[in-house]
């Protein structure tokens, strides 16, 4: 990773972070410190700071242009100290966060996980044992449903006067089957996670596994955390059965098609995100991609011959 002194900014995000660094008492004013981008978001501006010394190493993540229109950066302050006092999330620094700029300790004895990483059982047992401690954190201050999200999202994708999909009333039709559904069966409301990427799983030299960030995290199904994270990760159906198993100690239908559901459901939701920030990012990222392949994919759940079957017996 490239690092670069103060004062050396050259764009737009770059004088960003540098403002961030004076500002933040935590670093004295940007004494004997240098930053650099760290790879992988897609949602805001993320940066390693470190002292030149070695005395302090920190992530910075600077809120992405338009992002206040779907993360509540209080609540993502709120689980990420909740997940620090577990030990499930790296230590959080409160500097400027009334500024949305969240500050934690970087983790330099551990790596960012990637897809490959999820072929080995025992890499997603660790990702199930960090989800159970998930879970069973406090409850959060905002509760969020997926639901909840795509009725944002579908809102802000209309008052932007955003790209919409081909298939947008087939999709709305079927989500709205899901909810009606999901509604008869009742919500399993926990702390959950709500973001999957690879690269928010890290991975230790003993195999455990830490989550970080949590601008996503709210009160939210289970079945939902468990279905995003399978989509994310392309199991195969064998892998779900027992990462279901290991989850809940058992397989039931019921289970199965709850996870199914929140798997279509989650990429509904990140195909109008995608919608979104295609209209207001400054991130240097083919978000229309992104968002026809998670819809392609809903479709392929929606369009299944047992989807009609998983919504009975949710």
């Amino acid at each position: 990773m490239m690092m670069k002194p103060l004062g050396s900014a050259a764009h737009a995000m770059e004088e960003t972070i540098e403002t961030v660094i004076r500002d933040a008492p935590l670093f004295e004013g940007g004494r004997d410190v240098v930053y650099g981008p760290v790879s992988g978001g897609i949602s805001n501006e993320n940066w390693r700071v470190k002292r030149k010394d070695g005395s302090g190493d920190w992530f910075v993540k600077v809120p992405g242009n338009g992002t206040e229109m779907f993360i509540d950066r209080d609540a993502a302050m709120d689980a990420s100290r909740k997940a620090a006092a577990a030990g499930l999330g790296p230590r959080v620094h409160d500097d400027l966060a009334h500024r949305g700029v969240e500050i934690n300790d970087f983790l330099p004895d551990r790596r960012a996980s990637t897809h490959s990483d999820f072929a080995d059982i025992e890499n997603c047992r660790a990702a199930i044992s960090a989800y159970r401690t998930m879970h069973a954190l406090p409850a959060l201050g905002l509760t969020k449903t997926v639901f909840d999200m795509i009725d944002e999202h579908a809102q802000q994708v209309a008052e932007l006067g955003g790209r919409k999909y081909r298939e947008d009333a087939w999709l709305r039709l079927n989500t709205q089957l899901a909810r009606e559904a999901i509604d008869a069966s009742g919500v399993d409301l926990v702390a959950s996670f709500n973001d999957p990427m690879p690269g928010n799983f890290m991975i230790g030299e003993d195999g455990s596994i830490m989550l970080i960030d949590y601008e996503y995290a709210s009160m939210n199904d289970r079945c939902y955390d468990l279905g995003i994270w399978f989509g994310e990760m392309f199991f195969t159906p064998e892998r779900e059965l027992e990462l279901i198993e290991a989850y809940f100690g058992e397989v039931r239908p019921e289970i199965i098609s709850r996870v199914t559901v929140h798997k279509a459901l989650a990429d509904v939701k990140w195909s109008l995100w995608s919608m979104v920030q295609l209209e207001v990012s400054r991130l240097d990222f083919d978000f229309h991609k992104y968002g026809m392949w998670k819809k392609m994919r809903a479709r392929s759940i929606m369009e299944a011959p047992d989807w009609a079957t998983h919504l009975r017996r949710l």
